[in-house]
């Protein structure tokens, strides 16, 4: 039995969720120990959640700021874009070397969901607060509304993105 692994790793699921099991043998191809990690590379309702409380985390105290309403006037589309491309890339990069790493192939389109779908709640949750506060002017002015709410989402998406991690 020397030329048999001491060591085994698979996936598998317990009560709908993955997990990545390790196993640990003996000499003789005996199971000595198993640790099971959960993987969290499937978007649910609880990560869902976890999103929307995790991007309220840092767009409270950011988008009550008269610093954020100000750079809504000042920045144009382009740094605006640019802010949510480098927004969108941080995030990628965290979700992608905290879940993803080695299993971004098989779970490519749940990757693309997580991420976008953190983008989108954080955007949501800041319009839903810049409103509630009227700093949001749809109505006169929709391009300044849009502005503040795209600067603010960047620490709300931040915040979503490591909520989501735990």
């Amino acid at each position: 039995m020397a030329n048999e692994s001491k060591y085994e790793k698979y996936v598998h699921r317990v009560d709908g969720q993955l997990y990545e099991s390790f196993v640990i043998k003996d000499d003789d191809g005996k199971k000595i120990q198993q640790i099971d990690i959960p993987l969290k590379v499937e978007l649910k309702i609880q990560d869902l959640l976890e999103i929307l409380v995790g991007a309220s985390i840092l767009a409270v105290p950011v988008a009550f700021t008269e610093e954020v309403w100000n750079m809504g006037n000042d920045l144009g589309w382009f740094n605006i874009i640019l802010l949510n491309f480098v927004s969108l890339i941080f995030m990628g990069s965290f979700m992608y070397f905290k879940g993803y790493r080695n299993r971004l192939e098989m779970y490519r389109n749940e990757y693309l969901k997580r991420l976008f779908s953190t983008f989108f709640l954080s955007v949501l949750i800041v319009a839903i607060l810049l409103t509630i506060v009227g700093k949001c002017p749809w109505i006169t002015d929709p391009d300044l509304a849009l502005k503040r709410i795209l600067i603010g989402s960047f620490p709300a998406s931040m915040s979503a993105t490591v909520t989501d991690s735990f």
